[in-house]
């Protein structure tokens, strides 16, 4: 008969063999995508292997993620909800983010924004949320409001990118202010709101993720 500190450590093994797959899929999925974008031959390829990749990452999520429960599903549920409406009105009214229109690079859109992008708004709030709460930084208010000015300086090396690889085109072919104060805005609201769910947050996948996404980007100038 197994002892419960038998079960415990291997429950514990099994989390940290999961958690490291995860991260190696993170790293070398990153890793292939900014060396095929980088080869001009190869890139229309790759750009439309994109939403499939964010698609993947999602699923590498739900994959390592610890405690499967209804909240969490829920949580997910409504960030997907909620980043595809600001999406949507921002395409449609160019009242928040400005005036800009999503390409082919995405894939499938609904009245022309992509479908992907709830789950992008999932990836960047989870990985960035998780991220913070493994740096033990006490105060709920500043890692909400630490991870909302990573998330716009992430943004800031995002859009040069973006219009090269027709992510999304602004009208004027520039980012304006209006853009970052949008993104800080909704990134603040949504971190507050993952502070609220109670499900458990102790993923590598959540760092792996962000770190990757900051290195591919910066790296893509």
């Amino acid at each position: 008969m197994e002892r419960p500190q038998d079960i415990n450590s291997f429950r514990a093994t099994r989390k940290e063999k999961r958690d490291a797959n995860a991260v190696r899929i993170v790293a070398i999925f990153h890793l292939v995508g900014l060396i095929g974008l980088s080869i001009t031959v190869a890139r229309p390829l790759f750009l439309h292997l994109v939403p499939f990749h964010l698609l993947l990452m999602t699923l590498v999520v739900f994959y390592s993620h610890d405690r499967f429960d209804t909240k969490f599903i829920f949580f997910f549920a409504l960030v997907f909800i909620t980043g595809f409406t600001v999406e949507w009105l921002g395409v449609h009214t160019g009242q928040l983010f400005g005036n800009y229109a999503y390409g082919k690079t995405l894939g499938f859109a609904v009245n022309g924004v992509p479908l992907i992008m709830g789950a992008n708004w999932f990836l960047l709030i989870y990985s960035t949320g998780v991220s913070l709460k493994q740096l033990r930084i006490k105060s709920a208010w500043l890692r909400v409001l630490t991870g909302a000015l990573l998330l716009v300086m992430l943004d800031l090396l995002i859009e040069p990118v973006a219009g090269r690889l027709n992510y999304w085109q602004w009208a004027d072919n520039s980012t304006h202010i209006q853009n970052y104060a949008c993104w800080f805005i909704i990134s603040l609201v949504l971190l507050f709101v993952f502070e609220k769910f109670r499900f458990n947050k102790q993923n590598m996948v959540g760092p792996a993720i962000l770190a990757s996404q900051f290195i591919f980007f910066a790296l893509m100038q």
